[in-house]
């Protein structure tokens, strides 16, 4: 009963943050309901269990609609920016101080689900403001982050000093905050100059490549490559850039931190403008990671160093302990990033990138795939897969002829994340290019239905929806294989799952 009285009480709480922030549409109204909110927070960070991140996390989504709703009026949005920022940033960094001194107080401000929670909140209180107030803004964070400047925030009696770049074990809590730093200086309009940027890109570049925690190590590199980005071009940047090829290097050639190395270099590539320097002995590992944080950041602004970079990552592939990592890599260069490095928050993003990036890598891609040993052809397949599942379906339409025996071959790969990504690819083509999937029926239906029994959900649930999908082929094509399929498809009705069910129900019936 008290468990379940417990529940009543959050689902009571969230309905009220979610009503105070669908009120806030009006300055007047915002200025009332703001503080409750911030209150409310506070209590959860004092509370005996210092709330759940559950809690936190509702708290945070409400200031999330409260900010957008704000962006439109420059007064509310000014408002919002001085009252939420500091007071979020003063909570993290007390939690953070606290840790190593007494850990239960403030503890679910540090959790990476409330910090990523954090992250659009502040974001979206940056993005909309006027270059004036920006720079006013970004010169105080910057100095809290770098120099542990805390006069400008709220209660600032901070039991020890803050060095979040200082790194070790004893620091960890702190170096976690990175990522509320990036959500504020990833979101300001590329003309706000950021204070100190140099010193500030040194330090990111240093911390990304030496955190033992993944989330500190990955946010670094994301704030890297969102200031790289929108960094003018000229040799302050080559030479940051160089600086970041010489870092990623060695920790890719060998060492416990390839990981870290390769995503730097994924986000990198995102950025605007490498380094140039002749390749040289040994430099293989690490330029090849070098390709995939850094060169997302040069991909999106169509900088002449991404096709280098990416050729690096392309190699890469073949790399026994980090092949299926880069593979991955190839999502993160083509998906949108929710939090850095899209036009929200005015990164440099050409138009078309992904079907230049398709146009100039998918080539390299089928011939790596050819050449490479059986260990790692998983690997370009699901490199393909990303590109693809990201290209605007009638570009991939043009180029279907070409690539289709491809696809069908990455049905047969064991690596379920391939399977998934490629029936995901597969179904839309079925509706859009019916007469061309038409010449390869057999090698459809065989694999589609294999996959209708795989251990994993997901996949069952494509192929079904493939099975659906393929009944958009012409009806002379279709009608030797129905009695097949029908009593391949009634093993699904019996499913576990009742959305697999669903989905068989449906197929099913049209076929």
């Amino acid at each position: 009963e008290a468990e379940e009285g417990s529940r009543t009480s959050r689902r009571l709480r969230q309905r009220c943050l979610q009503a105070l922030a669908a009120a806030s549409t009006h300055p007047s109204i915002v200025r009332e309901t703001v503080p409750v909110l911030l209150r409310h927070l506070r209590q959860l960070q004092r509370g005996s269990e210092a709330g759940s991140a559950q809690d936190v996390v509702s708290v945070c989504q409400s200031l999330q609609r409260v900010a957008l709703q704000c962006q439109q009026d420059a007064e509310s949005c000014w408002y919002y920016h001085q009252a939420v920022v500091p007071c979020l940033l003063a909570m993290a960094v007390q939690a953070a101080m606290q840790e190593s001194s007494h850990p239960p107080l403030g503890r679910a401000l540090l959790e990476e689900e409330v910090l990523a929670a954090m992250v659009p909140v502040i974001s979206a209180a940056c993005t909309h403001l006027s270059p004036e107030l920006a720079a006013q803004s970004v010169s105080h964070v910057v100095s809290l982050f770098l120099d542990g400047e805390v006069s400008f925030l709220p209660q600032n009696s901070f039991p020890c000093s803050f060095q979040p770049f200082e790194g070790g074990e004893r620091l960890e809590a702190q170096s976690r905050l990175i990522a509320l730093l990036m959500a504020f200086v990833c979101s300001l309009p590329r003309t706000v100059v950021i204070p100190q940027q140099e010193r500030l890109l040194q330090e990111l570049l240093a911390l990304s490549c030496s955190s033992n925690c993944p989330f500190t190590a990955t946010t670094a590199a994301k704030c890297f490559a969102g200031l790289v980005n929108k960094h003018e071009e000229g040799q302050q940047l080559d030479e940051i850039l160089q600086l970041a090829v010489n870092r990623i290097e060695p920790a890719l050639a060998e060492g416990p931190q390839r990981t870290q190395a390769l995503t730097l270099l994924l986000w990198v590539m995102l950025a605007p403008r490498a380094a140039r320097r002749e390749p040289g002995a040994g430099a293989a590992h690490a330029d090849s990671a070098l390709p995939a944080q850094v060169t997302k950041a040069l991909v999106l602004r169509y900088h002449p160093l991404s096709s280098r970079l990416t050729d690096k990552l392309l190699e890469l592939l073949a790399d026994a302990e980090l092949g299926a990592a880069a593979a991955h890599g190839f999502s993160l260069l083509m998906a949108d990033a929710p939090d850095v490095l899209h036009r929200g928050c005015h990164a440099d993003v050409r138009i078309m990138f992904r079907q230049r990036f398709f146009t100039d890598n998918v080539p390299k891609l089928v011939q790596g795939f050819h050449g490479a040993g059986p260990d790692v052809k998983a690997n370009y397949l699901k490199g393909l897969s990303h590109v693809l599942n990201h290209l605007p379906k009638p570009v991939l339409v043009t180029e279907l002829p070409t690539l289709l025996s491809l696809l069908l071959e990455a049905l047969s790969c064991p690596d379920r994340v391939v399977q998934l990504s490629t029936l995901s690819c597969l179904q839309p083509l079925l509706l859009e290019a019916p007469q061309i999937m038409s010449l390869h029926i057999d090698t459809l239906v065989t694999k589609v239905l294999g996959l209708t029994s795989s251990p994993m959900m997901a996949v069952r649930i494509a192929a079904l929806r493939c099975a659906h999908a393929l009944t958009y082929l012409p009806l002379t094509v279709l009608l030797p294989y129905k009695p097949r399929v029908i009593r391949a498809l009634a093993k699904s009705l019996d499913d576990k799952k009742r959305l697999v069910r669903k989905e068989a129900v449906a197929a099913r019936g049209e076929w």
